[in-house]
């Protein structure tokens, strides 16, 4: 078991490459990390072991009821849930039906919970991998071991000029490349929302206030409320089995089964609840800080200044004023990256460029005069 996490440590291990924002690791890294260990929990769980144990008669095999209450589900009945425990009834949700079929509340879920959180993964990881198709490795590229910083001066000197040159002939192309990342982030939090629907429509619609239910039932009196945890996921559940008697008539068998697996399911998915919600907020705060940068130069020359304090404010200035921002993202990431005074270096000489041409023509202005 040790072994299998540590190949899932791996599977997820991030890049000494910086190619994304802190958040955006949240989503492809930590949390499918989490997924992937939630699901071979309830993998082992499920099928090594017992995962589900009904009280039954000599009349019916112990597996074959096991099987077929597994196989078909079980219930539970809504109005007992509310009922005192060790008076009216022997647990909550369990008790006589009455015969009204609209009374029950059927779990279909628990066979697939590990299906289900492995296919979460999966989706988490998708901007991540669209991203690494996106990007081509532009970064690891550039940065020729830079980030190092210990290298010959003849060698560190020929590296800056070969990055300089790349960011003087391809000033003002490299929006696309950046407005991608964003399409990647915003994917990001469109797949966290939408996997809290999804997992709402997988619990019957019990899931998008599950936090919450929990939280006013563990501050208000017990005896006053349902428990949200019991409702959603039963420790115990009735099952129903039908068979033939010995003259032929149909014989109903009442049994009563133990969900073992449900006391870890329910810890999982309030974990993932308050998981969810928390990526959501800093995922939607990312995309309110992107806009605010590609719709403000001034914030964007702030941000590199409170970044990277070793480049002079009016480099800075010089390079957001006259070049797009693209070419202010990929300065910023290949800053996260390259050695600070190496940077500093690079930074300062695209701006003495961009300073001494500024009435000249500009690489990715197709002749047009570029004005301040």
């Amino acid at each position: 078991m040790l072994d299998i996490f540590r190949g899932l440590k791996n599977l997820v291990k991030v890049s000494h490459v910086k190619t994304d924002s802190i958040v955006f690791r949240l989503h492809y890294s930590i949390t499918v990390m989490i997924l992937m260990s939630f699901s071979l929990i309830i993998t082992t769980r499920q099928y090594v072991g017992n995962p589900i144990d009904c009280v039954h008669t000599k009349d019916i095999p112990e597996d074959v009821l096991n099987t077929h209450c597994w196989i078909q589900s079980t219930y539970t009945l809504k109005s007992l849930f509310l009922k005192k425990q060790g008076v009216s009834v022997p647990y909550p949700g369990i008790g006589n039906s009455d015969g009204d079929p609209s009374d029950k509340k059927h779990y279909k879920y628990y066979q697939w919970v590990c299906f289900c959180l492995f296919f979460q993964a999966i989706l988490f990881y998708t901007p991540r991998w669209l991203w690494k198709s996106w990007e081509g490795g532009k970064i690891h590229a550039l940065i020729m071991d830079l980030d190092i910083g210990i290298c010959s001066e003849a060698e560190k000197k020929q590296k800056k000029k070969l990055l300089l040159d790349y960011l003087w002939e391809n000033l003002r192309y490299h929006n696309w490349w950046a407005y991608r990342y964003y399409v990647c982030e915003l994917l990001a939090l469109i797949n966290v929302i939408g996997q809290m629907f999804l997992m709402n429509r997988f619990f019957d619609g019990e899931f998008m206030t599950f936090g919450l239910d929990v939280i006013d039932y563990m501050e208000t009196d017990q005896e006053d409320r349902m428990d949200p945890m019991i409702y959603i996921f039963p420790r115990m559940t009735k099952c129903t089995f039908f068979k033939y008697g010995s003259s032929g008539e149909v014989e109903k068998h009442d049994a009563i089964c133990i969900l073992p697996l449900n006391v870890v399911n329910e810890k999982i998915y309030i974990f993932l609840w308050f998981w969810f919600i928390l990526l959501t907020l800093l995922t939607l705060l990312t995309l309110i800080y992107r806009v605010v940068i590609i719709f403000s130069p001034r914030m964007r020359v702030y941000l590199f200044r409170m970044r990277f304090r070793l480049v002079r404010r009016d480099a800075i200035e010089i390079i957001v004023r006259r070049s797009k921002m693209g070419d202010w993202f990929l300065l910023y990431l290949l800053g996260e990256n390259i050695d600070t005074v190496i940077f500093r270096d690079v930074v300062q000489d695209l701006a003495n460029r961009l300073g001494h041409n500024q009435h000249h023509r500009v690489p990715g202005l197709k002749g047009e005069i570029q004005d301040a």
